[in-house]
């Protein structure tokens, strides 16, 4: 469970830069984000492949269309919502409905999941309740400063600005959404195939993702152009930036951080994989206090402390 849970921690660390791309160029849309890093994600998997042809070679045709939806849905569809959700309300806000993901997957693992043959592994209520109660209020209290602060720099001032919050709020739900869906059938996948190398099943999801992505790119590139948008395709007004943020965030948070959960989620049931991405909230925040340049507040730090102990304490309990 411990290497389970490092595993985890790498994939909240890479995970956690997904959120700073959207602030850092705040100027280029948010389907040509998303597009583009899957895009990136999709030509390192090429290379990939090779080492891992054999692996490879052993999916069936239900696999790569297993692959394909998960693409679909947690790569592209998520980081579309998350990074429109971002551009719209800022950082902090979107970040805080993303961190109620770990007690959002937990209760649907638990939830969803089924008994008698083949059951996976499980924890009882009352030793699930203790760390998502702790992780949720340490949400509350990092809640508590955040939003705030987003609205004294710059939120809802008009009925305009009041739109663009509710849409922003929106949009970070359906984000909830797609993550809820998406690790547990990923690891239902995982551990149906024990046998399989979740480095491999990476791969699968980067070249599944690649036709996705290309076709998403192109569809904006065109509808860019049709409408006359005042954006320049194909690099925006950053061409370096822009190009070295999207392989980057391709490789570490999408190859690195999807090999990562893969191999967190074969090693430890849902209700508890779904709780470790509290790493990935961690890690925005701690992104997000470094751009700022300074230390996080009293209640801030108190929340954070409350999120790790929620996941300490989970990490002591013995699934059944």
């Amino acid at each position: 469970m411990w290497v389970g849970a490092a595993y985890a921690l790498g994939a909240g660390l890479t995970w956690g830069l997904v959120f700073v791309a959207p602030l850092i160029l705040s100027d280029y849309p948010a389907p040509l984000l998303s597009a583009a890093r899957y895009l990136a994600f999709g030509v390192i998997a090429l290379p990939l492949a090779w080492w891992d042809r054999q692996e490879l070679s052993r999916l069936s045709r239900q696999d790569w269309a297993e692959a394909l939806r998960l693409s679909a849905v947690g790569n592209l569809a998520y980081y579309l919502f998350l990074s429109a959700a971002i551009q719209r309300s800022g950082g902090p806000l979107p970040t805080m409905i993303i961190g109620t993901l770990p007690v959002v997957i937990a209760i649907t693992a638990k939830l969803s999941a089924h008994t008698g043959a083949g059951a996976e592994p499980s924890m009882a209520w009352g030793r699930l309740a203790p760390s998502l109660v702790l992780i949720a209020i340490g949400i509350a209290c990092v809640n508590e400063v955040e939003l705030p602060r987003m609205r004294l720099e710059g939120g809802a001032t008009s009925s305009g600005d009041l739109m663009r919050y509710v849409s922003g709020v929106c949009l970070a739900l359906a984000a909830v959404v797609c993550w809820t869906w998406y690790p547990l059938r990923n690891a239902r996948w995982l551990r149906a195939h024990a046998q399989r190398s979740p480095r491999a099943w990476a791969t699968a999801q980067g070249l599944a993702t690649l036709p996705l992505s290309a076709l998403a790119f192109g569809a904006f590139w065109l509808w860019n152009d049709f409408t006359d948008q005042p954006f320049v395709m194909p690099w925006g007004p950053h061409p370096q930036t822009f190009i070295g943020l999207m392989l980057s965030i391709g490789l570490l948070a999408s190859w690195v951080g999807t090999l990562c959960w893969n191999e967190a989620s074969q090693r430890l049931p849902p209700t508890l994989s779904g709780q470790l991405i509290v790493f990935e909230t961690l890690a925005a925040l701690g992104y997000a206090w470094a751009l700022r340049g300074r230390w996080p507040d009293a209640m801030t730090g108190l929340g954070a402390l409350l999120l790790v102990a929620g996941v300490v304490w989970a990490l002591r309990q013995k699934p059944t």
